[in-house]
């Protein structure tokens, strides 16, 4: 069995292709996350790792290459099957949280749960449970706006592994927050993810942070560059 989880092979992008002002971003660029495996890219702004992460998780196409997700080539899928896939094995986490302020902490990881046909109650149940490993169970009914950003971060990886995917993509998980702040919650990230098996392919400019993760891997150029 592929014991890959995620596999970019010879990833091509550049926007405004053919025009005068075209920028390549990615020259063919190529990583693999195991099964259960935590990778840590790094890379300074600008250099693609967004991306890279985009084109990771489906929400963005590579101009050439291969997405192999699960030992599925995504090149293949419609749309929709590619949207389904996404929903179901992909998790996301950016720098800043994006959570509905109009909604509970808690409503906001049940939305999620809701569009991939989870029932009301077993939503609110996986919300609680997540709420509670993240230590914020006794903020579930606040909105974002009531919540540190410590806390608003929380809910965010909640919301992230609300639909227990296999892959998480986390795009600077911590960079909204003070040095103090962004160590706590992401060891509180990692926690998560060792508990619950997942592959993790997480993006930060911290060289601490990266080196608490199983691997590391450098964007330089457009290119991955085994870093250790």
């Amino acid at each position: 069995m592929n014991d890959a989880m995620l596999e970019l092979v010879g990833i091509e992008k550049a926007y405004n292709r053919g025009k005068p002002t075209e920028v390549t971003v990615l020259r063919g660029a190529s990583v693999t996350v195991a099964r259960g495996e935590v990778v840590a890219l790094v890379a300074p702004s600008g250099a693609g790792k967004s991306t890279l992460l985009h084109i990771s998780g489906s929400l963005d196409t590579a101009d050439a290459g291969v997405v192999r997700l699960g030992g599925q080539d995504m090149a293949g899928l419609s749309d929709r099957d590619r949207t389904g896939i996404r929903r179901q094995e992909v998790g996301f986490i950016y720098q800043f949280h994006h959570l509905l302020p109009e909604f509970s902490a808690l409503e906001n990881i049940v939305l999620p749960q809701r569009a991939n046909g989870i029932s009301q109650r077993a939503a609110k149940m996986r919300a609680m449970d997540l709420l509670g490993r993240v230590g914020i169970a006794a903020r579930a009914d606040h909105r974002p706006a009531a919540l540190s950003g410590g806390e608003q971060q929380r809910v965010a990886f909640c919301r992230a592994l609300a639909n227990n995917p296999r892959l998480l993509l986390a795009d600077e998980p911590t960079g909204n927050l003070d040095p103090g702040t962004s160590d706590q919650v992401f060891g509180v990230l990692m926690e998560l993810v060792r508990e619950t098996g997942l592959s993790a392919l997480i993006a930060t400019h911290n060289l601490e942070l990266a080196g608490r993760m199983d691997r590391i891997v450098r964007l330089d150029g457009g290119r991955v560059i085994e870093a250790r």
